[in-house]
């Protein structure tokens, strides 16, 4: 037990708020978070009901119920209603214009503040250039964007319209950009000519103009601080226009190094003075008011095998689903500064953008987590006054593993909250978290994914923390694990599913239009059932522990085993800085336990090592946990979220060519993947 929630912070959360609502609109006696979540699942229609007419969500609810249809996948939310995600995100512009909306860094310190009067001035004059190149209702606005307000204020100027978003990171390859932009056929292209990480300056020029003459339907590319591209994309025949050229196009990020190659919007004397008013002159919004289901924007999964799933959320169900989680399990409120760190690439950039509906402050951050060294995020959440900040599990491990101690290093007392998702956060992280971080917060580990946008377990204010623990159910996800017969089971790791709808599921993948795709994904091996591919173990008190993907699980004489439980022994070896563990059996079929390993600086794979991995997990784990090969490789292959890519080197060990296996633009580091190949590893 490292965390329990006092009385008086249980009184004060939202939750609790929530709950006291309930009792006296709807005659609901409800304490604690399993009462609650036991009636969000037996009662769905009603519960996400209750979670519109609570946060008084703006939009026209209609007279149709709230869930109708049959089972899962064939479900309808909210028929008949009508509403907008921007106008949601942005309703503090009417209550609170000049409450800070966003505040935004780059890696080397330069940065503003925006508020949200100037926040909605800016999406209203983006909105009317979206509109004057042609996009309405129904058209695709695709960009190719760091984290920067531009990508923030074209989001919600593109829904504001009606119109669907889809963005990658460029750090992205051209042809995964391409895998991604070219299935959508986006009517407007929004790109940036090269951006800095890790303290250099990477140039995307030739990407840029590759991805756009791959998008045979666009009707323009808006380049954001990319002096010169405009010219040679325009003698390509393609119509460009800068961002500052649109009606309220300047966020207040003109001259910032952030982004490479601008030395201060170079031609747009307008932008450059003025960085904390944009679009002053921008008219209030018009918000296409559209049905709950209508799309609001694109996701993709990860890419690493085939091309990747296009992946549509509507405005209605993210607007609930991610007022809910943000409200009531991360306690998030008009008072409070929410940063995560996130790519546009990754889906919890859109979740981040959640926090204005919820009147927070969201902090965006355009660059390297550990540039100039691994403490760059604490100094961020210090100096902007973080109270929630959400990070992936390896970063908190590799802070641990620095023996970081950020708390005496930087004033974090505003910071009550930390989330952790990505990976499984072991037990380890999770005391180091309480020991250097801070010991009266929450440490919220999430679990979820891009398919739902949100996470489906994770923590709350009303429930204690523990170490290696999720702390349970989010409330209306009826969360639960299936044994090999497809049995709930618990206090056994079995296949993670979600048994009840939820508003965020995806209304469906983009040219799939009988569903099939989308079925076959989710659905086909438990009809009615949303399987998600992870495997889990739910507790008799509901908390549940996440043991990595189900695809990737290793079956050792009968016993499934997670490949997080590995990593959590074999990494906290002081010589092994990471490490990959995969089973080359199938169904029926046994194969070989290999382990890769990434030596520490200064180390190597020698047999004295092999013998101490080896003796390591035998102890902690059992005897079907030692591998039967060993292996040094120069590193791990991950995703560009961070994900290590377990399964394409099975499919490499199993024979599969290396082209084949993965998408190396879908990789954060490509180049190693040779290194698996048969005969290669050491």
């Amino acid at each position: 037990m490292l965390w329990e929630p006092t009385p008086e912070s249980i009184a004060a959360a939202r939750v609790t708020g929530y709950a006291r609502w309930l009792a006296a609109h709807r005659g609901l006696d409800l304490a604690g978070h399993d009462q609650l979540w036991d009636w969000s699942v037996a009662e769905t229609a009603a519960f996400w009901e209750s979670v519109w007419e609570y946060f008084g969500v703006l939009g026209d609810r209609g007279t149709g119920p709230p869930l109708s249809g049959g089972t899962m996948p064939d479900v309808r939310w909210f028929d008949g209603a009508t509403l907008n995600y921007a106008r949601n995100a942005l309703r503090a512009a009417r209550e609170d214009p000049a409450r800070t909306a966003v505040i935004y860094r780059s890696e080397d310190g330069n940065g503003g503040t925006i508020s949200y009067g100037e926040l909605e001035r800016a999406v209203a004059g983006t909105a009317a250039g979206l509109r004057a190149l042609g996009v309405t209702a129904g058209d695709r606005v695709a960009a190719y964007l760091p984290n920067v307000p531009e990508a923030l204020i074209a989001m919600l100027a593109t829904a504001s319209l009606g119109a669907i978003w889809s963005s990658c990171s460029p750090d992205f390859g051209p042809a995964s950009v391409i895998d991604r932009f070219a299935q959508i056929s986006p009517k407007v292209l929004i790109a940036v000519g090269g951006y800095t990480y890790g303290g250099k300056a990477f140039d995307r020029q030739d990407e840029v103009a590759t991805i756009a003459a791959a998008l045979p339907g666009l009707a323009a590319v808006v380049l954001v601080r990319s002096p010169g591209l405009e010219q040679r994309l325009a003698a390509a025949g393609l119509r460009a226009i800068s961002w500052a050229a649109l009606p309220g196009g300047d966020p207040g990020t003109a001259g910032d190094p952030g982004t490479a190659g601008d030395p201060g919007a170079a031609g747009d004397p307008g932008a450059a003075g003025d960085p904390g008013r944009p679009g002053d002159a921008a008219a209030p919004p018009e918000f296409t008011e559209v049905p709950f289901s209508h799309p609001l924007w694109v996701l993709y999964s990860s890419g690493t095998t085939g091309l990747p799933k296009p992946i549509v959320h509507g405005h209605g169900g993210i607007v609930l689903e991610h007022l809910k989680v943000l409200a009531f399990h991360q306690d998030l409120g008009p008072a409070d500064t929410f940063f995560w760190y996130t790519t546009t690439g990754w889906m919890m950039w859109n979740y981040l953008a959640g926090g204005l509906l919820a009147g927070a402050t969201v902090v965006l951050y355009d660059g390297s987590a550990t540039y100039p060294d691994t403490g760059a995020l604490w100094r961020l959440i210090a100096e902007t006054g973080v109270t929630y900040a959400g990070t992936g599990a390896p970063y908190l491990l590799a802070c641990a593993k620095a023996e970081l101690r950020p708390a005496a290093r930087h004033d974090l007392s505003k910071l009550r909250g930390l989330g952790s998702t990505g990976s499984p956060l072991p037990p380890e992280g999770f005391r180091w978290v309480y020991a250097e971080v801070g010991s009266d917060l929450v440490l919220g580990s999430f679990s979820g994914g891009t398919d739902l946008c949100t996470g489906f377990v994770g923590p709350s204010p009303l429930l204690p923390v523990r170490a290696g623990v999720i702390a349970g159910s989010c409330l209306g996800a009826k969360v639960a694990a299936y044994d090999v017969r497809g049995n709930p089971v618990v206090g056994e790791v079995g296949e993670l599913v979600i048994t009840q709808p939820m508003p965020s599921m995806p209304v469906g993948f983009w040219n799939d239009p009988g569903g099939e795709r989308y079925a076959s994904s989710y659905f086909a091996d438990y009809p009615g059932v949303w399987r998600h591919g992870d495997w889990i173990m739910i507790l008799p008190d509901g908390g549940c522990v996440i043991y990595g993907r189900s695809d990737a699980t290793l079956n050792r004489g009968g016993v499934r085993m997670g490949t997080s439980e590995f990593y959590r022994v074999v990494e906290r070896l002081p010589e092994i800085a990471d490490s990959l563990v995969v089973d080359t059996g199938g169904l029926g079929r046994d194969g070989r336990l290999i382990l890769y390993v990434v030596p520490a600086d200064g180390c190597a794979l020698d047999d004295r090592l092999v013998a101490r991995i080896r003796s390591r997990l035998r102890a902690e784990l059992s005897p079907r946990h030692v591998p039967d090969e060993i292996h040094q490789v120069p590193g791990i292959p991950r995703t560009l979220s961070g994900k290590k890519l377990e399964v394409p080197v099975r499919k490499i060990l199993l024979g599969t060519p290396l082209a084949e296996a993965a998408d190396p633009d879908a990789l954060a580091n490509p180049e190693v993947l040779a290194s698996f190949a048969p005969g290669e590893a050491r």
